[in-house]
């Protein structure tokens, strides 16, 4: 069941203040008792950000909190797990729940500084322990909240299951919502060595053979931590992208998003939502991102959003190491095509340092920018990887952008000069882009048409919002290369068709030679584009006035020709 309000939870992710102020909420109460059912003693979820985890963490808080029992079941009312026979379970046990889900610091001084401030603050919810506690205890915990030296940090975790188990009597559930965020970001500013042998011993501890423990439940993005941290830790249950239980849970499933088009009045055709925000394939379940999804409901217009949101450091970090190896990769994901990869949930970041080129892809798929193109085969591991949707591929044209140019100034005269039919300010610009982003050329020693092919595509994808943008494509006789089809065809605005070709076997020539050859490339293009009757997809879609265009590579060199109809 759906409970159906109109204000929307846009960056709310507490539980209690969603049900009580009546925002909209996609009932997931029923991950609770699919929880209880599971055996395993620790539990970790890892999903991208912003797919509902610090959400789900809540709900659990709330639910099995013993302290304000009574309040807390009220939220529950009407919900789905008040059907279950597992509401008796609500209120039961001692919780901890700790996120740390905001963590980002420079260094490891400021780092555990700021770990040992959520310590503080976990310790300050729970002073009324104190009670029933001996003067060593007292001390030691008024120790924690004073954050003094002589504090062993490591400990602090284990020691408050303990305090809460001897006053309530009950083992104790720990929640332990994005544990990986200050492992990941102290990998990508360099001190990942220190905050491994802090976690290594803070997490191991409270759910190690914790005699203190019910169960634990914790959140991430990734289990690049898991050898690491969990060394020995025989009782956890890891739940990935790859696994089929629990994926209802995490993002908006399609059938909740046809109710809320209609809660709130939108017309849009489903298809176009599909487009945008669907694509993720988690286990046997198709899922729509639910920080996209909330925020297109309140805009009432189709846009990024989560690309928007900050956590792409060691995305980005990586697409720097490795943007040699993986330029032809990229290419193909932003032709839309799909790519051969081998995954696993199983990435430490060990191995990771240890086959890069492999593991990047890794590194995507769990972190939510690529998906399965199909159902996993746990046997296989050997998968193919695609773009999940416009949204992404949005993301994924501007990184490409980042890393192959840097400073993309240039970028919007090219397309202004483009959109305008200016051929002779189209070469001005395109050749400013190629002089002055040499890094470019690092990538290939020989420069083959895809090399140009993906060049050509990076940059022409900043047209997207005003054409469709398509490559190799099926039209008339052949395939072309890349295509732009106005979005809007009242207004007369032309059609675009290129064709590329490479100059080989030059290395003898002279310049004047050398841009010979490339105008005559030229004009093969476009007899080309004319003989495969390429232009017939365009005219059949209604426009009218098409612009091709030859264009002719040597290195940096180029030259282009072309015609109008």
């Amino acid at each position: 069941m759906k409970i159906r309000k109109k204000r929307l939870p846009i960056g709310v992710s507490d539980f209690k203040e969603i049900i009580t102020k009546n925002y909209y909420y996609f009932d997931k109460t029923k991950f609770i008792e699919n929880i209880l059912d599971d055996g395993s003693k620790v539990k970790l979820f890892t999903r991208p950000r912003r797919f509902g985890k610090t959400l789900n963490i809540s709900m659990l808080r709330y639910f099995f909190d013993v302290k304000n029992k009574e309040e807390n079941r009220t939220l529950f009312e009407g919900l789905n797990i008040s059907k279950s026979e597992y509401f008796s379970e609500q209120g039961n046990y001692p919780v901890i729940s700790i996120s740390f889900r905001n963590y980002d610091e420079e260094n490891w001084e400021n780092g555990f500084k700021s770990i040992k401030s959520v310590i503080k603050r976990l310790y300050g919810d729970y002073k009324f322990l104190t009670e029933k506690m001996d003067d060593i205890e007292t001390e030691e915990f008024n120790s924690v909240r004073r954050g003094l030296d002589s504090v062993e940090w490591e400990i602090t975790l284990l020691n408050l299951s303990k305090y809460l188990y001897e006053y309530y009597g009950r083992k104790v559930i720990i929640l332990i919502d994005e544990y990986d965020q200050p492992i990941i970001d102290s990998y990508i500013k360099g001190y990942y060595d220190k905050a491994i042998s802090f976690f290594k011993s803070f997490y191991g501890l409270v759910l190690k053979d914790n005699e203190y423990l019910e169960m634990g439940i914790m959140t991430g993005i990734l289990r690049v931590a898991k050898e690491n941290i969990f060394s020995g830790l025989n009782n956890i249950k890891v739940h990935s992208i790859l696994n089929k239980r629990f994926t209802e849970y995490f993002g908006i499933l399609e059938t909740e998003v046809e109710d809320a088009l209609k809660d709130f009045g939108l017309e849009y055709d489903l298809l176009d939502v599909q487009k945008w925000y669907n694509g993720y394939l988690f286990g046997d379940t198709k899922v729509y991102n639910p920080w996209s999804i909330i925020n297109f409901l309140d805009e009432k217009r189709l846009g990024a959003y989560w690309v928007n949101t900050s956590g792409n450091g060691l995305i980005h970090l990586y697409l720097q190491k490795l943007k040699d190896e993986i330029f032809e990769d990229f290419s193909k994901l932003l032709n839309k095509e799909e790519i051969f990869e081998t995954i696993n949930d199983s990435m430490t970041f060990g191995n990771l340092e240890a086959d890069f080129e492999k593991n990047i892809w890794n590194l995507f798929f769990h972190s939510g920018y690529l998906t399965l193109a199909k159902e996993y085969d746990e046997i296989n591991e050997e998968v193919y990887l695609k773009i999940p949707n416009e949204e992404i591929l949005k993301m994924f044209s501007k990184m490409f952008i980042d890393v192959y140019f840097g400073n993309s100034n240039n970028f919007s005269k090219f397309a202004n000069a483009l959109k305008n039919g200016d051929i002779e300010k189209f070469k001005f610009e395109l050749n400013k882009i190629l002089l002055e982003n040499t890094g470019i050329f690092d990538v290939s020693g020989t420069y083959k048409e895809q090399f140009y092919h993906g060049l050509m595509l990076g940059i022409i994808l900043i047209l997207r919002n005003e054409y469709e943008i398509t490559s190799n494509g099926f039209a008339g006789k052949g395939r072309y290369d890349l295509l732009l089809k106005p979005k809007n065809i009242s207004n007369g605005k032309e059609g675009i068709i290129f064709e590329l070709k490479i100059l080989k076997n030059s290395e003898n020539l002279n310049s004047d030679k050398i841009h010979e050859k490339l105008e005559n490339e030229c004009k093969i293009a476009l007899k080309q584009i004319e003989e495969k009757e390429y232009v017939s997809v365009l005219k059949n879609a209604g426009i009218e006035k098409v612009l091709k265009i030859g264009i002719a590579f040597f290195g940096k060199e180029f030259e282009v020709k072309f015609e109008r109809e």
